[in-house]
């Protein structure tokens, strides 16, 4: 007598979990990049705030940190676009051609830019808190705070650049996007 198998419902490299992960990746991106950028901003404005008290006329010029920091969440939304617009949808009986790969590739590439663009908005906002101050009492600081800033949102681009490519690998089960 022969012995039947049990075959699943769905392709094993299609699963219908599979949309979850490219889910997360998108919302992790957007989240962890405006967390840094709101971090980076709030930090900045403080001393920008500060700042401004002693020396009015310099308001403009220390704003920088500030926008370097909302630039992040920029980054972020980016990223959770791209992927969301990747995740695709279930056709009427369940099925699904959203691979694990491709939810995995999504995740990874909301989280590299993501938790990248968390800690830009770390350094961003320490950075510009105590440069903007230190650039009230000494002018010659401030083309040295500039440059860190753009080292700092330069962390922020690096996971950017890695989510973009970690989006273009994809796989669904009828074959290769």
């Amino acid at each position: 007598k022969r012995t039947r198998t049990l075959t699943m419902a769905f392709d094993e490299l299609c699963p219908p979990t599979a949309p979850f992960f490219g889910f997360m990746g998108a919302a992790v991106a957007l989240i962890f990049a405006n967390l840094g950028a709101a971090y980076g901003t709030a930090k900045s404005g403080v001393g920008v705030s500060s700042m401004g008290v002693m020396k009015p006329d310099l308001i403009m010029k220390s704003i920088i940190p500030v926008v370097m920091a909302g630039v992040l969440g920029i980054y972020g939304l980016i990223i959770a676009v791209i992927i969301a617009n990747g995740v695709t949808t279930p056709t009427s009986d369940g099925v699904t051609k959203y691979s694990s790969f491709t939810g995995f590739a999504h995740l990874a590439a909301g989280l590299a830019c993501g938790l990248s663009g968390l800690a830009a908005g770390i350094a961003i906002g320490i950075v510009g808190d105590a440069g903007v101050r230190a650039n009230a009492q000494q002018a010659k600081l401030y083309v040295g705070m500039v440059l860190i800033l753009i080292f700092a949102e330069a962390l922020g681009l690096y996971g950017l650049i890695v989510g973009l490519i970690l989006t273009s690998k994809t796989h669904t089960c009828g074959g290769a996007q």
